[in-house]
């Protein structure tokens, strides 16, 4: 396995206990250090980590540069180019898991801004303790602790000046929304929010397994694209048409709808009257074509045959 390791109170935190448990479990545990190369000396940041890893005695350490370029802002293009490295050096190193220092605190936070942004249910189920390779360990814990730990064990963590950034959403949220909502409703606010996701999660992985278990009984294969069975989604509540209408362009096409663009293509279903294709990005379209709802990218709208 390896740590993600940044030289902060949490992955270094989590670095010091995953030295110490992986041999007593029989593991071997490694680090890698993702250099965004977003500030100046991020690259002495990123060799001091390396460092302390080394002390900690994990084996193999690597240090992964990164160009953070391309569209969504420096947040969004830092993130895809940090998991891209991540996946590269786990690829590298055969490593079966990727450990990521996110806390309860963190988990709060992505609670909160998902609300912020009208996200639904899945973006306020917040961050998985497991998602394919990558693991978060620390969900249960709080910040404050992973410091204190750090402080026991004798490690100096770095402080990334753009946690302090009030440039950031998240920052904002962490110094001023969290301590406000603390002060105003009471303590607890932070595993509140972090109980209130834990339980979203399991109602979306049991819509999510509903829905796989469903989708092979209600499509069907179209000419460049995937046919719905209008009937099989009218007959379903709101809640699970819509989620199969997000799940089925999501896997065919690796498109992701909004709420709104989502409600427009139910519409197709239970308001239809004769209205023409919609649009949707990356040049998917969407057409009632008799019985069936047709997401293709090149306008056809004929369904092939279906073997059962």
């Amino acid at each position: 396995m390896l740590v993600a390791l940044s030289g902060g109170a949490d992955s270094l935190a989590l670095a010091a206990a995953t030295a110490f448990e992986a041999p007593r479990a029989g593991l071997r545990a490694g680090a890698v250090i993702v250099d965004h190369g977003l500030q100046a000396g991020s690259d002495e940041v990123a060799e001091r980590a390396a460092a302390q890893a080394r002390a900690l005695g994990l084996d193999p350490v690597l240090v992964q540069r990164v160009e953070v370029a391309g569209e969504g802002g420096p947040e969004a293009s830092a993130r895809r180019a940090r998991y891209a490295a991540l996946d590269e050096a786990a690829r590298a190193t055969d490593a079966a898991c990727v450990l990521l220092g996110h806390t309860l605190d963190d988990q709060a936070e992505t609670v909160l801004l998902g609300l912020a942004r009208g996200s639904g249910a899945a973006s306020l189920a917040g961050m998985p303790a497991r998602a394919g390779r990558y693991a978060r360990p620390l969900l249960g814990i709080r910040r404050a602790t992973t410091r204190q730990a750090c402080e026991d064990a004798g490690l100096e963590p770095w402080d990334d000046p753009h946690n302090a950034d009030s440039a950031y959403a998240r920052v904002r949220v962490r110094e001023r929304v969290l301590p406000v909502l603390e002060a105003e409703l009471g303590p607890g606010i932070a595993e509140a929010l972090v109980r209130t996701a834990e339980q979203l999660r399991e109602d979306d992985d049991a819509f999510e397994a509903q829905i796989e278990e469903f989708i092979e009984e209600i499509c069907e294969p179209a000419e460049a694209g995937i046919a719905i069975t209008v009937g099989a989604l009218s007959a379903n509540p709101a809640a699970l048409r819509q989620r199969i209408i997000r799940h089925v362009v999501g896997s065919e096409f690796g498109v992701s709808l909004s709420r709104a663009q989502t409600l427009e293509v139910a519409r197709l279903v239970t308001d239809w009257h004769g209205q023409g294709p919609l649009e949707l990005p990356a040049g998917v379209r969407v057409t009632r074509s008799g019985r069936h709802l047709v997401f293709s990218t090149t306008g056809s709208t004929e369904v092939l045959p279906h073997d059962h």
